[in-house]
């Protein structure tokens, strides 16, 4: 007599996805629901800011004045995580929703201008990629030299489509 074993009681010690199995599709669903509700990524700012009239929110570029000077998106509004203490309240409408943005994926500063808007009482989302995803998807962004693109990286952004689809 044969008998088959299902994966879920194959040994998953050795499997380092499964060796923490995945979390129940309600718990899931609720979590990833609410990851959504903190984050948003670099080509949904674009269509939005792209789009006719008041996105709804206010893009902030919390990197230093050096880091905004070699590159930012266009209509950014310049805030350093630095003074967000003392200049947020003067500059933002808490009724409009607030994204942020840093360097890139391996730089937190975005996350810390969401966290220090947040306690003051802002609504706020960071964008996944950053001032690094913006110019690597070929999106236009501003220098102190003036605008400037660059080449669609096709590990960013697929070639000769106009979205990927997701």
């Amino acid at each position: 007599m044969t008998t088959t074993t299902s994966r879920t009681d194959a040994p998953l010690a050795h499997n380092p996805v499964l060796r923490v199995p995945p979390a129940p599709a309600a718990t899931a669903a609720a979590y990833f629901a609410a990851a959504l509700a903190f984050h948003t990524d670099v080509s949904d700012v674009a269509a939005a800011l792209a789009g006719d009239g008041d996105p709804g929110f206010v893009l902030v570029d919390c990197r230093s004045t050096e880091a905004w000077d070699q590159g930012h998106v266009p209509g950014a509004l310049h805030l350093p995580n630095a003074v967000i203490p003392e200049r947020a309240e003067h500059l933002l409408d808490k009724a409009v929703p607030v994204v942020t943005y840093c360097w890139g994926p391996g730089c937190n500063g975005a996350l810390r201008a969401a966290g220090a808007l947040a306690e003051l009482g802002f609504q706020v989302k960071e964008m996944l990629g950053g001032f690094e995803y913006w110019a690597r998807e070929g999106l236009p962004y501003e220098t102190w030299e003036g605008p400037r693109r660059q080449e669609a990286d096709p590990l960013t952004v697929p070639v000769g489509a106009d979205d990927c689809g997701c």
